[in-house]
C-alpha cells in the first residue's frame, strides 16, 4: 500500500518535468498563482482597513474598478449571502455616509456592491449588505463612463468618497492613484467634500446636499434668464459691471497732479487740451493774430503804408 502512495507520488513529480528534466510549463503556472495570490495577500495586509465587494459581473471586466482592486490585492469579493460588519455603500442604503461613521469604518473596513446602475433590479440586496448600510451625498464623477454625471460614481470613486467623508483623505488618494483619472474625482469635488466633512451625522450630511443643490439650482435659473434676455457676450466683464462707465477717467502722476485718461488708456495732456480750446482769431489776410498784440486790422493797414512809401 505504501509503495503504491510512493508510486504514485513519483509519478506526479515525473509528469511535472520535461524531459530534460526541468520543470513543465504547468508547474511555472500554478506557482505564478500562487506568487499572485501571495502578493494580493500583502497588498490587502499594507491597506489600513479591510474592503469588499459584492461583484455581479455586469461591468466590462477591462474597465471595472472593483476587478482592478481585486487584481491588485486592495479588495476582496465576498458571496451572496455573506454579511459585512463595516459601512457598506449600497443603493439600498438608509441614510448617508456621515463623519460619525468614521470608528466604524476604522474597525471594520468599507464595502460596496459592484452593479451596473442600469440593473439595479437583479441584486438581491435582501441577502448582502449589513447593518452599516449607508448611501452616498451628492458627488460627481470623474470615471471615464460617467465623467461629470452626479451619483454615478464607480466601485472605487464610492470607496474614495466614504473615506474622504469620514476624514481619511490619505486612504481615498491610495486607492485613487491605481487609476489615471483618479486623483480627478477629489479636485472637482474638493470643496463638496470640505462641506461634508464639517457634518456630524446623516441628517446634517443630507442637509448640507440640499443647500449646495439649491445653489446649483440657483445658478442654472440665472443663467437661463440671462440667455433669455440676450447674448451672454454682450454683457461684458461681470467682474467690472460696477466701475464707471465714463470714457475718461482720472489717474494721479508723481507729483500728485491729476491726470486724465481716455477710453483707450491713453493720458490726455491738459494743455494740449486747453490750447485746442483757445478761440483762434485770424485777421483780414488769413494771418492768426496772437493774443497781447495790436488789432489786426492796424497790423494790416501799417503794412499798406509802408508798401506804399516805398513805391
Amino acid at each position: 500500500m505504501g509503495k503504491g502512495k510512493n508510486k504514485q507520488a513519483e509519478d506526479r513529480s515525473s509528469k511535472s518535468r520535461t524531459s530534460n528534466g526541468h520543470k513543465s510549463k504547468q508547474h511555472h503556472v500554478r506557482r505564478g498563482r500562487q506568487e499572485e495570490g501571495s502578493q494580493k495577500t500583502a497588498a490587502d495586509a499594507k491597506f489600513p482597513v479591510k474592503l469588499a465587494m459584492w461583484d455581479f459581473d455586469h461591468c466590462d471586466p477591462k474597465r471595472c474598478s472593483g476587478k482592478k482592486l481585486e487584481r491588485l490585492g486592495y479588495i476582496r469579493n465576498m458571496r451572496v449571502g455573506q454579511k459585512f460588519q463595516g459601512v457598506v455603500v449600497s443603493p439600498n442604503g438608509k441614510g448617508v455616509v456621515c463623519p460619525d461613521d468614521k470608528e466604524i469604518v476604522e474597525s471594520f473596513g468599507a464595502a460596496v456592491v459592484e452593479c451596473s446602475w442600469a440593473r439595479l433590479d437583479e441584486v438581491p440586496f435582501n441577502k448582502i449588505g449589513g447593518k452599516h448600510e449607508r448611501l452616498l451625498p451628492y458627488l460627481v464623477a470623474a470615471n471615464t463612463v460617467n465623467y461629470g454625471r452626479p451619483w454615478k460614481l464607480n466601485c472605487v470613486e464610492a470607496l474614495a468618497a466614504c473615506f474622504a467623508i469620514v476624514g481619511h483623505i490619505d486612504w481615498a488618494e491610495e486607492l485613487l492613484q491605481n487609476f489615471s483619472w483618479g486623483l480627478t474625482f477629489l479636485d472637482i469635488n474638493k470643496e463638496l467634500i470640505e462641506v461634508y466633512q464639517q457634518c456630524t451625522d446623516s441628517a446634517s450630511v443630507e442637509e448640507a446636499q440640499e443647500q449646495w443643490m439649491a445653489k446649483l439650482e440657483e445658478e442654472v435659473k440665472q443663467r437661463k434668464e440671462q440667455s433669455a434676455t440676450g447674448d451672454v457676450w454682450m454683457m461684458g466683464n461681470v467682474n467690472r459691471q460696477g466701475e464707471s462707465d465714463e470714457e475718461t477717467e482720472s489717474e494721479v502722476d508723481s507729483l500728485g497732479k491729476e491726470k486724465k485718461v481716455d477710453a483707450f488708456g491713453n493720458f490726455v495732456d491738459e494743455s494740449e487740451s486747453e490750447s485746442e480750446e483757445e478761440e483762434v482769431e485770424y485777421d483780414k489776410l488769413g494771418n492768426v493774430i496772437e493774443k497781447g498784440s495790436g488789432s489786426g486790422v492796424d497790423e494790416a493797414t501799417g503794412a499798406m503804408k509802408a508798401l506804399e512809401l516805398d513805391a
